[in-house]
């Protein structure tokens, strides 16, 4: 296993920390070390600390499952260190050791260690990936869910914590009582406004605990938003076994991604931060601008081709990208119907996003599933299209691309391709009622699924007749004899 006794002996060609970890100083504590987080907000942070020693990371787990556990205890027995394999689409490789950890608490075997770490004057900076739905945002109050068993419990008992808003207020509610300055809580998610959404959250808890609390944290911690992109597959024990075979390393713990990574972040700190922009970090005023490239370029497009890609039978992306026809209708649709109507922030190019998007596709390494990008389709479709959507029917501009895209989702909800083989398509938040519409021969029925409530108060007559139009020439047909003309 890596140890800090082997960093002076890694293979040729793995490269190991630059930085002395003795002089690491803890400076972050982070909930959540999955895979994404170690190969994007630890990789940032690692390329720094040679100059700046005090921004090392403690990882924390929430859960207390066997398979925590486990975990747990790996990155223990491998002093916090882990390989990070970055592979580009042309296959080249790059493997490098990360040793920016420099603990692991199971926050259920020892809550009170993680609170002493957050009443630390050394901890700055609170982060977290704790999944998109992890924030307990009710979807229809939009509000933070106190009726949560988890969070009753957490208010019930607030010095016994165990959820990651009981940590985190607890721990702001000693540094205020210690006359410590807040911390600034970071959210490196990917959902829109991430840290706005964060903010919601955790101050919903605060709120039900204690208002003056609620106010002092309101006042002195930030929240800052940010916009993270990298793809990070899930390592199987196949890819387990082939990354540590490539890389010569006996790695319990190996991690790898693509070779695109990005980060842009609003400069709103608490109470300092890491120089990240030495890493690459992008520190804006409005991240607003970034998450709608990324969502209407990169997400917008994933789903316009894994919808007819699963139709005609590819299993993953790069197979679906590499199919000139699917390919160029995304092309199109990015070039016709998004980039003319999209502002780009300053210094960003729409083409040269373009063809970094359809590159990154391409990359068969990371063995991304066209039926997981498809998935919760339904939820997707609202946020991903919903723009280019409506300025299409708003500004009467073509919709071909669009209807098509809507009725190859539509097609693809009845889990079976062209070659007649059958899958299960993923829409979490589908009941028996939408799935009858899903399932129902008459092509207009399903028009009425709440995958496009976003632009029902536009006129939709034209493009709901050549939704059906596409659909029974898909059906008939096959998807390459729909796809519209370029």
């Amino acid at each position: 296993m890596i140890t800090e006794k082997i960093l002076n002996d890694l293979p040729k060609a793995v490269k190991g920390p630059s930085y002395n970890r003795d002089r690491i100083k803890n400076g972050i504590l982070h909930f959540g070390v999955g895979n994404f987080f170690r190969a994007h907000e630890a990789f940032y942070v690692d390329q720094i600390l040679e100059h700046a020693p005090e921004w090392g990371i403690i990882g924390v787990g929430l859960t207390h499952s066997e398979r925590s556990k486990k975990k747990a205890d790996e990155f223990i027995k491998q002093d916090c260190l882990y390989s990070l394999t970055e592979t580009a689409p042309s296959g080249e490789r790059s493997v490098r050791v990360i040793g920016c950890l420099r603990d692991y608490l199971l926050a259920p075997a020892d809550p009170e260690a993680v609170l002493k770490h957050l009443a630390d004057p050394a901890i700055r900076i609170v982060s977290m990936t704790i999944t998109e739905g992890g924030y307990n945002i009710d979807e229809k109050t939009g509000e933070f869910d106190l009726s949560d068993a988890d969070v009753q419990a957490d208010l019930k008992t607030p010095e016994k914590p165990s959820t990651v808003f009981g940590y985190v207020v607890e721990g702001l509610r000693r540094r205020r009582e210690a006359g410590l300055p807040a911390f600034t809580v970071m959210s490196c998610d990917n959902l829109r406004h991430n840290g706005n959404v964060a903010r919601k959250a955790f101050l919903g808890y605060a709120h039900a605990r204690d208002a003056d609390l609620a106010k002092w944290i309101e006042d002195n911690a930030t929240f800052p938003n940010s916009m993270v992109d990298r793809i990070t597959p899930t390592v199987t024990p196949d890819i387990h076994d082939k990354l540590n075979t490539e890389s010569g390393l006996d790695d319990d713990l190996p991690v790898m991604a693509e070779d695109f990574h990005q980060w842009v972040m609003e400069d709103r700190f608490a109470n300092g931060r890491p120089p990240l922009e030495k890493a690459g970090v992008q520190f804006v005023e409005d991240v607003t601008p970034y998450e709608q490239v990324k969502i209407r370029m990169l997400n917008a497009s994933h789903i316009m081709l894994c919808f007819p890609g699963i139709l005609v039978g590819y299993e993953y992306v790069a197979q679906a990208v590499g199919d000139a026809d699917l390919r160029g209708n995304v092309e199109a649709f990015l070039n016709e119907d998004v980039i003319p109507t999209l502002k780009a922030p300053e210094g960003l190019s729409l083409e040269e996003y373009r063809d970094s998007v359809l590159h990154r596709f391409s990359n068969a390494a990371m063995g991304d599933q066209t039926l997981r990008i498809a998935g919760d389709g339904c939820s997707k479709i609202q946020v991903f299209w919903t723009d280019t959507v409506r300025k299409a029917l708003e500004g009467k501009r073509d919709i071909a691309r669009i209807a098509f895209g809507m009725a190859a989702y539509l097609e693809m909800l009845r889990g079976v391709n062209e070659k007649g083989d059958h899958y299960t398509p993923n829409e979490p938040t589908f009941k028996d009622a939408q799935w009858k519409l899903a399932k129902s021969d008459d092509f207009t029925t399903a028009l009425e699924l709440p995958a496009f409530d976003a632009w029902r108060d536009l006129d939709t007559a034209a493009l709901d007749q050549k939704v059906v139009e596409i659909r029974k020439i898909i059906r008939e047909k096959g998807v390459k004899a729909a796809l519209p003309a370029r």
